[in-house]
Parts: C-alpha cells; sequence; structure tokens
C-alpha cells in the first residue's frame, strides 16, 4: 500500500474514533452538571445525580451487545461496512439528545427519551472500537503494529478534548442561558462531525487480513460461537486487562468533575479545563508509547502503567483534597495525563495479537466491551456511592482503584504464552514487500 492509502486508513480510524468518543463523553460530563437537574428531577440532588449516572452507566452494560452485533457483521461483511453503521448510528442518538424536551416540559418521558437514545449511543460504540482498531492494525507494516494500534486510541482523548473545550466554551454563558439551550450546541454540531466522519470512511477499501479469509472461505458462520468455544481464555484475559484502562479514567476524567466542584469548591471551568489539558498530555503520548512498544514490548510499557496507576492512587487524592488549582491540575496530568497513557496505547494492539483473523473483530470486541461494562460506567456510580457510604471520604475511591490496577496485573501475566501463536499469524497476514522486524514481532 502507497504512503497516500495507508494516511487514508489512519484518517479514517482516527477521525472516526474521536468523533465516537466526543459523542460519548459529551453524555458523561452533561450528565454531572446538566441532566441530573433537568431530566432525573428528585427532591435530593444526590439521588439525581445518582440516577444521571446509573443512565450513564447503563450503556456501558448494552455496550457488549453492540459489539456482539457488529462484531458479527464485522467477521462475517468486513470492517469498512460495519464502521458506517456504528458512526451513523452514534451520531443520529447524539443529535437527537440536543433536541430533547426536558422533564419539567414532558414528565417522565424526558428521562425515557433520553435513556434510549443512550442506549442506541451504547449500540453504536460496541462495534465501533473494534473495527476502528482493525482498520488500523490490520493494514500497518509489521514493525509499526504497535504505533498504528495506537492511532484509534488517540481518538478516545481527542473526542474527550473536543467535548470539553465544547462545553467549556458553552459555560462561560450565563447559568440560565447554559441550563436551557447552551448545553445542546455540542450536541446538535456533532451532526456535522459525523457528516465528515462517514465522507472518510466510505474511501477507503477493505483490510488485507479481512480480504485473505474472504478469499480462503474460512468465514465462521457465527463468529460469537466459535470465539467463546475456541478462544474464551483470551476474551477473559482481554476483559481483565481493560478494567484498570476503563475505570481509573472515567474517575479522573467523568467523577471528578462533579466531586471536584460539589465537595471541593472548584468551578465547573476550572476543572473542565484541567480535564482538557490532561487530555492533551495523553494524545501526545498515546503514539509515543505505541511506537515504544514496537521496540521494547506491549507487556512492558502496559505492566509499567498498570504499577503506575496502583502507586497513584492515594497520591492523586490528597492531592486534590488541598483545594488547590495548581495540585488539581498536576494530579489530573499524572494520572490521566501520564499514567493512563501507556496502559490505553498499547491495549488495542496487544488485543488484536491474541486472536487470529477470522473471529479477531469479535474476541476483542467481547473482552473489550465486557470489561467496560463492568468497570468502566460503573465507575462514577461506584465512586459516588462510596462517598455517599463513607461520609465523603476519599480512601474507598483510592482502594477501587488499586483493586482494578490488581486485577489487571493478574491478567497481563498470561498475555504472553497465549499470543505467540496468533501473533504468526497476523504476520502471515501482512504483504510480502514488509519486511520482518523480529523484536517488534516476538516481544508482546
Amino acid at each position: 500500500m502507497d504512503s497516500k492509502q495507508m494516511r487514508k486508513v489512519w484518517i479514517a480510524s482516527l477521525v472516526g474514533s474521536s468523533i465516537e468518543w466526543f459523542d460519548y463523553f459529551l453524555y458523561g460530563t452533561v450528565a454531572a452538571l446538566v441532566f441530573n437537574q433537568l431530566f432525573f428531577v428528585t427532591e435530593e440532588p444526590t439521588v439525581g445525580l445518582l440516577l444521571a449516572y446509573a443512565s450513564f452507566a447503563l450503556a456501558f452494560f448494552i455496550r457488549p451487545f453492540g459489539g456482539i452485533i457488529f462484531s458479527h457483521i464485522g467477521d462475517r461483511i468486513g470492517r469498512k461496512k460495519t464502521l458506517v453503521i456504528t458512526l451513523s448510528l452514534m451520531g443520529a442518538a447524539t443529535f437527537g439528545m440536543g433536541l430533547l424536551p426536558t422533564y419539567q416540559a414532558i414528565g417522565v418521558w424526558a428521562p425515557i427519551l433520553l435513556i434510549t437514545l443512550r442506549l442506541v449511543q451504547g449500540l453504536g460504540i460496541g462495534g465501533e472500537w473494534g473495527g476502528a482498531l482493525l482498520l488500523a492494525v490490520e493494514y500497518a507494516p509489521k514493525e509499526k503494529r504497535g504505533l498504528y494500534g495506537a492511532i484509534p486510541q488517540m481518538g478516545v482523548t481527542i473526542g474527550m478534548v473536543l467535548g470539553t473545550v465544547a462545553l467549556s466554551i458553552m459555560t462561560l454563558l450565563p447559568e440560565g442561558s447554559f441550563m436551557t439551550w447552551g448545553w445542546r450546541i455540542p450536541f446538535i454540531f456533532s451532526a456535522l462531525l459525523v457528516i465528515f466522519g462517514l465522507w472518510i470512511r466510505k474511501g477507503i477499501e477493505e483490510t488485507p487480513s479481512f480480504k485473505k479469509v474472504q478469499q480462503s472461505g474460512d468465514i465462521p458462520k457465527l463468529p460469537i460461537v466459535d470465539t467463546l468455544k475456541y478462544h474464551w481464555r483470551e476474551v477473559l484475559i482481554a476483559i481483565g486487562a481493560k478494567v484498570v484502562e476503563t475505570a481509573p479514567f472515567y474517575i479522573f476524567g467523568t467523577f471528578v468533575v462533579s466531586y471536584a466542584t460539589t465537595n471541593l469548591g472548584f468551578s465547573r471551568t476550572t476543572i473542565l479545563n484541567t480535564v482538557m489539558v490532561a487530555t492533551i498530555v495523553t494524545t501526545i503520548l498515546i503514539p509515543i508509547m505505541g511506537s515504544l512498544s514496537d521496540k521494547i514490548g506491549r507487556k512492558k510499557i502496559y505492566v509499567a502503567g498498570v504499577v503506575g496507576m496502583f502507586l497513584f492512587a492515594f497520591p492523586y487524592f490528597w492531592m486534590l483534597q488541598q483545594k488547590s488549582v495548581v495540585l488539581l491540575v498536576i494530579a489530573t496530568i499524572i494520572g490521566l495525563g501520564i499514567i493512563w497513557a501507556p496502559i490505553t496505547a498499547v491495549l488495542g494492539t496487544m488485543f488484536s495479537e491474541i486472536f487470529d483473523a477470522k473471529v479477531r473483530y469479535t474476541g476483542i470486541t467481547l473482552g473489550y466491551q465486557i470489561g467496560a461494562a463492568l468497570a468502566g460506567g460503573t465507575a462514577p456510580l461506584v465512586a459516588a456511592s462510596l462517598m455517599l457510604k463513607f461520609n465523603g471520604s476519599y480512601i474507598p475511591v483510592a482502594f477501587y482503584i488499586m483493586f482494578t490496577a490488581v486485577i489487571s496485573l493478574l491478567a497481563i501475566w498470561a498475555v504472553k504464552d497465549r499470543s505467540q501463536k496468533h501473533l504468526d499469524e497476523i504476520v502471515k497476514e501482512q504483504p510480502v514487500n514488509n519486511k520482518l522486524n523480529a523484536k517488534g514481532v516476538t516481544q508482546i
């Protein structure tokens, strides 16, 4: 493949992923600032916040079902077509949220419609990540799979930056204007981003790996059955490895918005800007970490990040408790910007290297989305519940972060033993004009 076509694939993977996550994180942040007041109306503000977080978590539990549906399409029909469908679903749901009437206007139908659209979002994102990752990895030169596999992961933080920038601008409005119509603008504006993303994705070809599977005729009738029958161990490994990547992320990036404003007295604009700075740092570090994994191995990069997460849990909350803007910024940059970056940078490539091509979309999607459902969407809800139960103490939340790190360390111990076989198969799928980089291939 020429460099022009490779850049097109790179952009298609990154742009689509960024748009998907812009839509997704927009909901997470607005849930803490707006939805708890306009859609989940109760006499007790804390209950309204918990209901808003519950609606945020709900989509994570629908994501595995979206993953099953769209990974089936991806492993049966192709990566490209699946990505067009997932992006369309996500965009329509987000645009619809921006137009919804509030509880004051239509009563209980407001949260019902909001939750329905949130579930549609969950279905779309359930199939999106695996396709975007495979688009990058299955096109990548063998010696650069770590770098290219990090590209869709950059979409996570780019999407978050876009959402944070949009909301930061809107929060400059007077409180009444923001609560009435200002929060709606980013949701409606997302339609333009989706149109651009669809245009980019429709101009790419199917991946070489899937073309080879098609040519061989070795396409499973039910990829999910084959995956669970022959690759269930790899799925469990992926679920466990995902835990530390997803739970701390939503604590550092979503839960902290309500915690820092309600419990510590920081302004909304301050905390949103802090998260934005940290995600910019992450976005810069992700491709660096991905490229480094091509040289020294995925496992070493990943373990370094997990150990860092374990050690930083208590210092993070202690720094926030000082109620200093400077320490807030430093803590968020260290946790979300630096420690989290190596974990997420290698996660996707590591997953793709433990599944073979005919069930790769299904395998990585199941592991990723089930892990996200168990530990990701529930993280703000768990953190808020722990705070409520223990009278605002951050200690249980810090232990929760450490617990996720332990789970993922246990899972990662099994990666090397299960990866080499499928890694060799990925090598065979690559175009013959690529030279083998033994170090990048044999070290996971």
